[in-house]
């Protein structure tokens, strides 16, 4: 959609002699990707349930107890569970008036000072993902619909999403510290 950011020009590979942080970056690479891969299929899911959902209502006048909560599911989970991968193509919204401005050093430690702020607050949401996954599940909560899927698993796929997203975060914050580099 727009050209190469000079802050995001370098491959989303983590290049590192560590061998333990090079292993995670590979790791998560792969979850990310078949992640990405079962997202897509979620999203083709939601949209053939929606459109079943007003099909069935408009030409057979049909209820849908589960339509909107089913495609609701899969969107939060693949919203939440692709958050990693896109931080790993650093695809999320950033202010980019700073990048022109700012030399290459004064850019990178930038990149890593909101890595950190990020990581930060996205530590804090997982771990409040958890709790309500946690507590959704020991309380037995469900929807408020005919149908009473569990609301523990679109807090699962959040908390999920959101722990995935810290630990790339986390390998972004740990790269530079170990004389790594992005290639």
């Amino acid at each position: 959609m727009h050209g190469p950011i000079a802050d995001q020009t370098e491959s989303p590979i983590a290049v590192t002699d560590n061998p333990p942080v090079a292993a995670l970056g590979r790791v998560l690479s792969v979850c990310n990707n078949i992640i990405v891969v079962l997202a897509a299929l979620a999203l083709i899911a939601a949209c053939i349930i929606l459109s079943y959902s007003v099909l069935g209502r408009a030409l057979f006048h049909s209820p849908n107890y589960w339509q909107d909560e089913a495609a609701v599911f899969l969107l939060v989970g693949a919203t939440f569970m692709t958050s990693a991968y896109v931080q790993s193509q650093r695809g999320h919204v950033s202010i980019e008036a700073f990048v022109g401005l700012l030399s290459a050093r004064a850019n990178a430690v930038r990149l890593w000072l909101v890595d950190v702020a990020s990581f930060l607050f996205c530590a804090f949401f997982a771990w409040k993902s958890w709790t309500l996954a946690h507590e959704a599940y020991v309380d037995g909560q469900v929807s408020n619909s005919v149908w009473s899927p569990p609301l523990a698993i679109p807090y699962v796929l959040m908390a999920l999403g959101m722990t995935l997203l810290c630990v790339q975060i986390l390998l972004q914050i740990i790269v530079p510290l170990t004389g790594g580099s992005r290639r």
